[in-house]
């Protein structure tokens, strides 16, 4: 069975929410975080990965409160955890309902990933087509999986997430000091910070363009376990 075939009705819960990995998946946490990349479902099951390259993700707000999930010609909504792990999946600010972290990032992407190219000499902020076409180039690879790149944990800006020994992580400072402690994510939240030696290689999910753009200066929200390095309730989600 793959990802796509997997109903709804087999653990009672929509296949809607997202792991870093880009992934679909029905379990019960919904997350701090709604995301949008068009329609996705037929009835109650998702039919497809994605329908558009414009992959956002939104607050959760009254607005949210009105929809019913997975309504007829409307898009698919998406959950969360949080926006570390949105940005992890490839998913930008939406710009309708979080207008200023929409201007806060694409300017700060702008300027990390073409500050040094003449399309980037003198613009401000690059077209959301062209934020949007190169997200997708980096977060699909062959066969639609999910496209990583390597580095080491040292390499890391603060936000980043990758994967090590079947397993999500964090990149997110505990004390003020450093790059950031490594933390386990799981649909349930974070668990507590972990040592990993700062030269181990690992593969990182959050798509290079937007590492560049936490390295610039953009600081994604992150749920209330990882502020407080809390053991998580649930074991982390290993991916096959």
């Amino acid at each position: 069975m793959t990802d796509l075939d997997s109903p709804a009705t087999a653990s009672g819960h929509r296949q809607n929410r997202v792991d870093p990995w880009g992934v679909l998946r029905a379990v019960p946490h919904r997350g701090t975080r709604m995301g949008n990349r068009g329609i996705l479902h037929l009835g109650q099951h998702v039919v497809r990965p994605w329908a558009h390259k414009a992959w956002v993700h939104c607050v959760l707000d009254a607005t949210f409160q009105k929809r019913r999930p997975f309504s007829p010609n409307t898009y698919s909504e998406l959950f969360f955890l949080d926006e570390a792990t949105a940005l992890a999946a490839g998913h930008r600010p939406c710009r309708s309902c979080q207008r200023q972290r929409h201007v806060q990032f694409n300017t700060l992407w702008t300027q990390a990933n073409l500050g040094g190219t003449a399309d980037g000499a003198g613009r401000g902020i690059a077209p959301v087509a062209t934020i949007d076409a190169t997200l997708h180039a980096e977060r699909i690879g062959p066969g639609k999986a999910k496209r990583t790149s390597e580095a080491t944990v040292a390499s890391l800006p603060a936000g980043a997430m990758f994967a090590h020994a079947g397993l999500a992580w964090l990149r997110w400072p505990q004390d003020g000091a450093g790059q950031g402690d490594c933390l386990p994510w799981s649909f349930n939240g974070y668990g507590s910070a972990e040592p990993l030696a700062p030269n181990t290689t690992v593969q990182v999910l959050t798509p290079p363009s937007i590492v560049h753009t936490l390295r610039a200066g953009y600081v994604p929200q992150v749920h209330s376990s990882a502020q407080t390095a809390a053991t998580a309730t649930a074991s982390p989600l290993g991916h096959p």
